[in-house]
């Protein structure tokens, strides 16, 4: 199974909710990632405001912002290498890294709900 990393710009979190408006890429990714979780799939998420540590260990995501400042963000590493820099993999792109179906990737939980009334 494959090993996604992705390091996210700094912001104050990842879902893209907080603030005035909301971003549907950062909505879209929480969920793709929650996904890839949910099919036993090795993903992790760094957030640069909340955990500069692994941006600091990471020698490569070092070095990039170094040389190419923040702007690089988000960055994307499969198995150790970059596959994407300055945005987030498509789900296409995602589907062809994992082999799981981007229709899989996007799908939203279903919630099964039991409404008891009385009698």
């Amino acid at each position: 199974m494959k090993k996604i990393e992705i390091y996210d710009p700094a912001m104050c979190c990842s879902t893209g909710v907080c603030g005035p408006v909301a971003d549907p890429e950062l909505i879209r990714i929480s969920a793709v990632v929650h996904n890839l979780k949910k099919q036993a799939v090795d993903v992790s998420r760094y957030n640069l405001t909340s955990e500069p540590d692994a941006f600091v260990t990471n020698a490569e995501v070092r070095q990039m912002l170094v040389n190419e400042g923040p702007e690089v963000l988000p960055v994307t590493f499969v198995d150790g290498k970059v596959v994407k820099k300055q945005g987030y993999p498509t789900n296409e792109e995602l589907e062809q890294w994992t082999g799981i179906a981007a229709a899989e990737l996007t799908a939203k939980p279903r919630i099964r709900l039991e409404i008891k009334t009385k009698s």
